[in-house]
């Protein structure tokens, strides 16, 4: 099965490792070559890495080099390809742009799928020729590591394509979940930024540091968050009364809790400057194995990804 990646940056390269991982033949496209040598490099940094944690080995990682072909002709990149993972930038005109493109040359059947993050696509879509075809297929950075893909769907979506996109990103051993109606944001990062709103809320208030934030979510809830989920969790918190019982239990301090919580809508003043010092500070107090540069520290990320995939039967 041949597959399609328009774009080669971070998610689209990330894309492109996963497809080939997975065994199907991938063309990525972009507008010039320095730009796929670029992103061929990062495959191989990618390979690489799972070479050494003993994910693949020698024959497969030349396998995968194998299933790729790179290309700034989308006619080539598109024709014949089952799935069309377009990776553009977050922009709606662009995006357009790109699917025009692509539905120019792609076949009948495809399946245009978009990595957007946020952007919605009904607007994705409006003047595409057939916007029936056209999902949303959010994946999560690393994309060739972490399993989920948000599925999302315009007002023209139709339920056929979610279908066949939800089937194929299974049995490429993806876990797609699929929104029941459009939002902004999607389901992961709406919870990622609830959460974040809060951190930065605390901070503002000086109830804690920007690396005690980090060390709270880390060595807390996020432990429990990389095995199981918030209903799953409350469901144990209630012991044998389940989480009925915890939401009973707690529902009188936690309605205090959230009246005394943020509910701001813009930034704080200055914030990006704060947390920018606070995280260099961060990570100059980190351990010398636990990374002190971002190059370090995605990898100390990504050796952790490796055994919770593991344990979860995802690698």
């Amino acid at each position: 099965m041949k597959v399609a990646c328009i774009g080669s940056g971070l998610i689209g390269s990330g894309w492109a490792t996963y497809f080939a991982l997975k065994g199907l033949e991938t063309t990525l496209f972009d507008i010039d070559d320095e730009k796929l040598d670029q992103a061929v490099e990062r495959i191989k940094s990618n390979l690489k890495f799972l070479y050494e944690e003993n994910v693949i080995d020698e024959r497969e990682f030349n396998f995968c080099i194998e299933r790729i072909t790179t290309t700034t002709d989308i006619e080539k990149a598109v024709k014949g390809a089952v799935l069309i993972q377009e990776n553009g930038p977050e922009n709606y005109e662009v995006k357009r742009k790109i699917v025009a493109d692509i539905e120019a040359y792609c076949d009948d059947k495809s399946i245009i799928a978009s990595s957007t993050s946020g952007l919605l696509i009904t607007e994705i879509a409006k003047e595409a020729k057939v916007p029936e075809r056209i999902v949303g297929a959010h994946p999560y950075n690393p994309v060739q590591l972490i399993p989920l893909v948000e599925i999302t769907k315009g007002e023209q979506t139709s339920d056929e394509f979610v279908a066949k996109a939800v089937d194929l990103y299974k049995a490429i051993d993806k876990e797609p979940v699929v929104l029941r109606k459009e939002a902004l944001g999607f389901i992961s990062n709406r919870l990622a930024m609830a959460l974040y709103r809060e951190a930065v809320e605390i901070v503002e208030r000086g109830i804690c540091t920007i690396e005690e934030i980090d060390k709270a979510c880390c060595y807390g809830p996020g432990l429990r968050y990389a095995l199981m989920g918030p209903n799953l969790i409350y469901q144990l918190g209630g012991g044998n009364y389940g989480i009925r019982g915890a939401l009973t239990h707690m529902g009188p301090s936690v309605e205090h809790w959230w009246a005394d919580m943020a509910d701001w809508k813009t930034w704080p003043e200055g914030y990006a400057d704060k947390v920018q010092k606070g995280v260099d500070e961060e990570m100059a107090n980190r351990s010398k194995s636990h990374g002190n540069t971002n190059e370090e520290i995605a990898m100390f990320r990504d050796k952790g990804l490796i055994m919770l995939l593991k344990y979860h039967g995802k690698m």
